[in-house]
């Protein structure tokens, strides 16, 4: 089972911490532990990573989006930055130690004492020929510790791995296509794997300390970013930044560190800027009562879509508008009263509940009217011996334990997974000729020292250093948008996901420390699909549509 945190599971690397949301922690932390406590004894000269960077390596090739075909110049490579500001204004273009600093290059016997940097892996993506002034879009997945081979390989870059909707596909060979959606027709576009993930390398004393974190990963990307504008003189252009899941938070962070560096628009793509409105969490933080009612919606949707509910509603949204009301409302009113709710009371919400989720009202008031991801996961077609999906509810899979209280897996990550895996290394080595006798890795959780935060563990909780209770970027998110007003920010989710639900970033985004009239510079684009909505080609294309549109109306900062 996956350690990631928010946007994937299995290795799709954008997760919530789905094996600690589901108990499983507690026993991975002590075995980790054990790991650190024992000594590595090995014989023969002991493998580094090399001081040098891989060579770049540029290539050509095409693409048709809407007929048009594009040719384009790809650049796979990597850009080393610094763990601080002051370290990494002395390093160059090329990741050396400049040679008027003054400052002794570190000893190339010994790269684990020397300053920690960050070999960050790119794949830019560049129309020939285009004028001067051409929009660029940097985009990364999340996790944290995921690489970004998701939104690489499903969304906006010139070819696409093919997967069957809501279907867990054959194995290989997968099928690798021209990306009728790509966004090469409006920006150029810039893939970026994290620190410690995909092709990018962390190196130096205290390492993991210096990249992995919420404020130490932005400052990170706000150095690539930095370093990427100069060697490509693109420092003149309208810039976007676009994350998915814990990408999201990245960004928000990201915008109100990038001083001076002022954005013409943020897409933000199954957002969670809070973390105690995580569905998979709120058992952990009694008396934050949100979450339950701002993942009933998601319930309802998923609900809908497998026909679990006593009458099935004739359109979907509608009957989403209707239960949205009833979460914040009557729903929301029930959960703060807490033991002071009546059991006549308790009782009426459990049978509407009941209607709402198709969930037994016996099973609803065992649960006191507040049910996880995890749980609903587990219970909405356990009498069919299934698992709905966490990452997209659409997908199901084999229950593997009929005792259990939450899901123990996601359907829908196992459903992709190998698909994207094996088509990112396939292409990168065959098309983009880059990556030889390197590993990618699809995420940081393998690694034993990979922690993200500390916060305190409950008993019988999350380790503390795997949770994300009280962590809260929604006001750098405000602190850019009152520090660059004319900056437009594109929300978009589906209505299918459980991992970051649709009506939780609304719920952020009308929560925004901001003037009411910044509200305008919101737009919101919800799809029927789930976390990953590219999963879904009619999807696709129109969220191609929308991210294309939303550039065009803000590049010349109208």
């Amino acid at each position: 089972m996956s350690r990631n945190l928010l946007l994937k599971g299995a290795s799709c690397g954008v997760l919530m911490a789905v094996a600690f949301a589901m108990g499983a922690g507690a026993q991975e932390k002590k075995d980790s532990d054990k790991k650190k406590d024992q000594k590595l004894v090995v014989t023969g000269t002991p493998v580094v990573e090399s001081a040098e960077p891989p060579a770049d390596s540029t290539t050509e090739g095409s693409v048709t989006v809407g007929g048009e075909k594009i040719a384009y110049r790809a650049v796979a490579g990597t850009l080393t930055v610094g763990s601080t500001d002051s370290q990494d204004a002395m390093l160059g273009l090329d990741g050396k130690m400049l040679p008027d600093t003054g400052v002794k290059a570190p000893d190339p016997e010994k790269p684990e004492e020397a300053t920690a940097t960050a070999r960050m892996f790119y794949v830019a993506y560049f129309k020939k020929d285009a004028p001067a002034g051409r929009p660029v879009t940097f985009l990364y997945n999340g996790g944290p510790g995921s690489a970004t081979m998701w939104l690489h390989m499903g969304s906006f870059g010139p070819k696409r791995v093919v997967t069957t909707d809501a279907q867990h596909d054959e194995a290989a060979p997968y099928k690798i296509v021209n990306n009728d959606y790509s966004l090469l027709d409006v920006s150029d576009v810039v893939f970026i794997d994290a620190p410690g993930t995909g092709f990018s390398r962390i190196m130096g004393e205290d390492k993991e300390k210096a990249f992995w974190g919420v404020d130490q990963d932005a400052h990170a990307f706000d150095r690539f970013i930095r370093r990427f504008l100069t060697k490509f003189n693109r420092w003149n252009s309208p810039k976007y930044l676009m994350g998915e899941s814990y990408g999201t938070p990245r960004s928000a962070v990201l915008s109100a560190v990038l001083q001076n560096v002022d954005l013409n628009g943020i897409v933000l793509l199954s957002q969670i800027l809070s973390f105690d409105n995580s569905i998979d969490g709120p058992k952990w933080n009694p008396g934050v009562d949100q979450a339950y009612a701002l993942g009933l919606p998601t319930f309802a949707a998923s609900a809908f879509y497998h026909h679990k509910l006593l009458t099935q509603p004739a359109a979907l949204e509608p009957f989403l508008a209707e239960v949205e009301q009833y979460a914040l409302g009557d729903y929301m009113s029930a959960l703060l009263k807490g033991s002071e709710l009546p059991e006549a009371s308790k009782q009426a919400v459990a049978e509407k509940l009941h209607q709402y989720t198709g969930l037994p009202v016996a099973y609803l008031m065992r649960a006191n009217l507040r049910v996880t991801g995890a749980a609903f996961s587990k219970q909405l077609q356990l009498d069919d011996e299934t698992t709905t999906g966490r990452l997209d509810t659409r997908y199901k899979g084999p229950d593997i334990d009929p005792l259990s209280s939450d899901a123990e897996y996601d359907p829908q990550s196992n459903a992709i997974s190998s698909a994207y895996t094996a088509a990112l290394n396939h292409y990168m080595r065959t098309d983009l000729k880059y990556g030889e006798n390197q590993t990618y890795k699809p995420g940081a959780y393998e690694d034993p020292d990979f922690t993200w935060d500390l916060r305190h563990q409950p008993p019988g909780g999350p380790p503390a250093n795997q949770q994300w209770g009280g962590t809260n970027v929604m006001p750098d998110l405000a602190y850019t948008m009152k520090s660059n007003p004319k900056m437009k920010v594109m929300l978009a989710g589906g209505y299918y996901d459980l991992a970051t639900p649709y009506f939780e970033g609304k719920f952020e985004m009308h929560h925004l420390q901001i003037p009411q009239k910044l509200q305008a510079n919101i737009s919101y684009h919800y799809y029927q699909s789930g976390h990953m909505v590219y999963v879904n080609e009619d999807v696709l294309k129109q969220f191609h549509a929308d991210v294309a549109a939303f550039i065009r109306g803000t590049e010349d900062g109208k």
